[in-house]
């Protein structure tokens, strides 16, 4: 007789290195995460250079009410950090299925929660690794300039590891974000404006109002409650604005509902 033995599972260590080789394989990858770092923190290097040459004519209000946290990483340089991580993030899932390597992947390993387990991980970690590199650079190259006029905050201040915090998870979070509306289009460059659309745009257009309904709304999109809360070291309190707890839920959230997606589409979805 012939015995009959089941295909072994893949092993979870052997997905993880092969989605690690896809996800470097792309040229996009090296590109937007290593020149994308050096350009935050030279943004962030000329920032503070600005504030410092700025400093003495500040009046003593303006002097009172200034954040140093908005030297490391202003808006303008989280936008771009945000584009650029959730596109990386939604090329992992578009690029497979626009190059057809999508189908040779789930052919090999057809449990594809595995398949998606495994770009999670990868995705998470490597942004992780980058944002936390981008916060802590751009803290001690400006805060290294501004403390020469004493205008600087050290990571013991209160509000600031908070922010730095915030700082280094919006990569992970417009990742993994940007990976649920990867699989959810499947075409590159849709996927890619409307990453930015969602992800930036929107969030930026959003202003408080006297309706709370509409305040409450705004406070569901990351960027909006990190630009708004999270990267303040004294948020204010305001029934307008996103409140600290609320911000670190939406954090929570939008990298989980992307992974739900991710996993729901691949999943429902013939390749």
């Amino acid at each position: 007789m012939i015995a009959l033995t089941a295909t072994p599972h893949a092993r979870l260590r052997d997905l993880l290195a092969a989605e690690w080789i896809k996800l470097w394989s792309l040229r996009s990858t090296a590109w937007l995460l290593g020149v994308g770092t050096l350009v935050m923190i030279g943004l962030a290097a000329q920032k503070s250079i600005d504030t410092y040459n700025s400093w003495p004519a500040f009046p003593p209000r303006e002097k009172a009410m200034h954040n140093p946290m908005t030297d490391a990483l202003s808006g303008l340089t989280a936008a771009f950090l945000v584009m650029g991580a959730g596109s990386v993030g939604a090329l992992t899932i578009a690029g497979e299925y626009a190059s057809g390597l999508i189908r040779t992947t789930f052919a090999a390993v057809p449990a594809r929660h595995r398949v998606v387990a495994a770009k999670v991980c990868v995705v998470a970690g490597v942004m992780l690794a980058t944002g936390t590199v981008i916060a802590v650079a751009t803290f001690g190259v400006s805060q290294a300039i501004l403390s020469g006029r004493d205008a600087g905050v050290s990571i013991g201040d209160p509000g600031v590891l908070r922010a730095l915090t915030a700082n280094a998870l919006l990569a992970p979070v417009s990742a993994l974000a940007g990976m649920g509306i990867g699989a959810l289009l499947r075409h590159t460059a849709a996927t890619i404006v409307t990453v930015i659309a969602v992800l930036v745009v929107l969030p930026t257009a959003f202003k408080p109002t006297v309706h709370q309904w509409a305040n409450e709304l705004y406070a569901l999109f990351p960027f909006y409650v990190w630009r708004n809360c999270l990267s303040l070291t004294h948020p204010r309190v305001d029934p307008a604005l996103p409140t600290v707890t609320g911000s670190w839920i939406v954090f929570a959230l939008w990298p989980l509902a992307g992974a739900l997606l991710t996993l729901i589409v691949l999943r429902r979805r013939d390749v």
